[in-house]
Formats: C-alpha cells, sequence, structure tokens
C-alpha cells in the first residue's frame, strides 16, 4: 500500500474510532476496539494486540490473530525495545533483529508503539507482526501513535 493511501486510511480510522471510544473511559475496551478495526482494514496486519506491563513482567492484553505468547520474556524481543527505548521500533525483518520472541514463524515485520500513562510512564505497547517483509513505515508509525492517543489511561 502506497503511503498517502495508507495516510488517508489511519486518518479514516482515527476518526471512526475517536467517536466510538469518545464517550467510554475504559482502557481494555478502548485496545480490543482498537484492535479489532485496525487488524481488519489492513491487508498486511497478520496479528495485532497489546501487551500490558503487570508486576513487572509484559503479559498480553487483548489481541486478534493467531495464539500469542502470554508472556515476553523480560527484556527480550522488539516490545521490550520499545518499552526500554520508550520509542516506536519498526522492524523491516524480524529475523534479523536480535532476541526476537517468535510467537508465530510466519511473521516477518513488526512495529511496536509504547502506550504511556497520563504521567508519561510506558505501560505496555501495542505490536503489530505481518507476514510480509517491509510492512510498516512511517506513515503506519505516524497513524498508529495518533490513534493510541485515543486510550485514555
Amino acid at each position: 500500500m502506497d503511503t498517502n493511501k495508507k495516510k488517508n486510511r489511519y486518518d479514516r480510522i482515527y476518526n471512526q474510532l475517536a467517536d466510538l471510544l469518545e464517550p467510554h473511559n475504559n482502557p481494555i475496551a478502548a485496545m480490543a476496539t482498537i484492535t479489532a478495526v485496525l487488524h481488519h482494514k489492513f491487508d498486511y496486519y497478520f496479528w495485532t494486540g497489546f501487551y500490558l506491563i503487570q508486576h513487572g513482567e509484559l503479559i498480553v492484553g487483548p489481541y486478534q490473530g493467531p495464539v500469542a505468547c502470554i508472556k515476553l520474556k523480560k527484556d527480550t524481543g522488539v516490545c521490550w525495545a520499545g518499552i526500554n527505548q520508550k520509542e516506536t521500533i519498526i522492524v523491516p525483518d524480524v529475523h534479523q533483529f536480535p532476541g526476537h520472541i517468535a510467537c508465530d514463524s510466519r511473521s516477518n515485520s513488526e512495529i511496536v508503539i509504547p502506550i504511556k500513562n497520563n504521567s508519561g510512564e510506558v505501560v505496555g505497547v501495542m505490536d503489530i507482526d505481518s507476514k510480509e517483509l517491509n510492512s510498516f513505515d512511517e506513515a503506519d508509525q505516524y497513524g498508529l501513535e495518533k490513534i493510541l492517543s485515543l486510550i485514555k489511561l
């Protein structure tokens, strides 16, 4: 999908989600809704979901796609990299990422976006995998970061 088409789709999805989530203040419901909408609007999304920090561990939250790893080994993989660096991580080829955790061997590229609470602390990540290499770019990063701002933590 070309960059302009992606940007326009993310803008439309943001508006749709803003209307759906506006009257509610439940972060898990927001994550579930965001996951469902995104997973079905982008053909290249293979696994779409959240991992949340609970008692120092990274535990799967709402997601769509194949069965997920329930808990991710601390300080390993793309999700923990996003948490530790406090920034979005785009991985064009997960097989080249040191310490990549392969919950499903069909995943080939990935984007991880940290989720912060009102105090600015990272409390989890949104994680999206694709079966294709090089699926994610700055248009995905911008669109997803904007969408995640709708979650009230």
